[in-house]
């Protein structure tokens, strides 16, 4: 997979200065580097029996319902606040400049349902493990987490001890 870092565009200076910035929009435009990156998940995730993906906002969303496609598994949302119709669980969870909370349609997992988390990024780890906070309490299984892009650096793992997490790309710096 280490051939998908050459269709990742770096942005020095973004957001901020001082910040390099993976940009995963150049990866998706082509159709053989999706394609490996939805390959590349499924095949570590084929066998698990995953009952459903769970897709965190926003880039989360990109890249779960394919790979739920690709595993013949569901796909659920999880949401910023005031997005979802339905009765909600939510949870907030610190970041480092504040806090943001993560909302779930309170009925989206079955008792016993076995979920696999993915989004685009692994950073610091506290985003993915707030979603699996509201896996757990809505009764489901954690089954894994996995990420395109992990920022080695960040440490975020740690914030995910316990899980089984998988990055297809990591970056040390």
């Amino acid at each position: 997979m280490h051939h998908l870092k050459t269709l990742i565009r770096e942005v020095p200076d973004f957001p901020k200065a001082g910040i390099l910035f993976y940009d995963i929009t150049t990866l998706l435009k082509d159709k053989h580097g999706f394609k490996d990156v939805i390959d590349g998940l499924k095949n570590q995730y084929a066998g698990v029996g995953v009952d459903i993906v769970l897709g965190i906002e926003a880039r989360g969303f990109i890249f779960a319902p394919a790979l739920a496609y690709a595993l013949g598994a569901g796909f659920v949302p999880v949401r910023k606040p005031k997005k979802l119709p339905s009765a909600i669980a939510s949870v907030t969870y610190d970041l480092e400049y504040g806090s943001d909370t993560l909302e779930i349609h309170k009925d989206a997992i079955p008792e016993g349902c076995r979920v696999l988390i993915v989004d685009d990024l692994l950073a610091t780890g506290g985003t993915a493990a707030a979603a699996a906070r509201m896996v757990t309490g809505l009764g489901g299984a954690v089954v894994g987490m996995g990420f395109v892009v992990e920022l080695t650096f960040l440490n975020g793992r740690q914030k995910l001890a316990g899980y089984d997490v998988f990055s297809l790309l990591q970056y040390d710096k």
